[in-house]
């Protein structure tokens, strides 16, 4: 009995490290300039690429500031990414836009 219940925790506390992080999505992202703050409005398309982004990336390893690669650069890495997160292409897409908009 002892070792049932412990299986079920182990087994529970598994799924839920598994699961989809929740949280209110935002509409803006804060891009810092080295001479002031501006706020960006997301389009739904953009805000649901930055979602994807931050829940399905970060199970794995921390966030990149998206500035960190050109356009070029990400492609790759998001391609790469997406099969590893076994996304399909359109979330792949949207990733991709949110990590590269300007």
């Amino acid at each position: 009995m002892k070792y049932k219940v412990l299986t079920l925790v182990v087994l529970a506390s598994l799924i839920y490290s598994c699961a989809a992080k929740s949280g209110v999505p935002t509409t803006e992202v804060k891009k810092v300039d080295s001479t002031e703050t501006a706020t960006t409005l997301l389009t739904p398309e953009l805000n649901e690429g930055k979602i994807l982004y931050e829940n399905n990336c970060a199970k794995c390893h921390d966030l990149y500031n998206r500035k960190e690669f050109s356009i070029e650069e990400w492609k790759p890495i998001v391609t790469r990414m997406q099969m590893k997160a076994h996304l399909d292409d359109v979330q792949g897409q949207k990733i991709y836009n949110y990590v590269t908009m300007k």
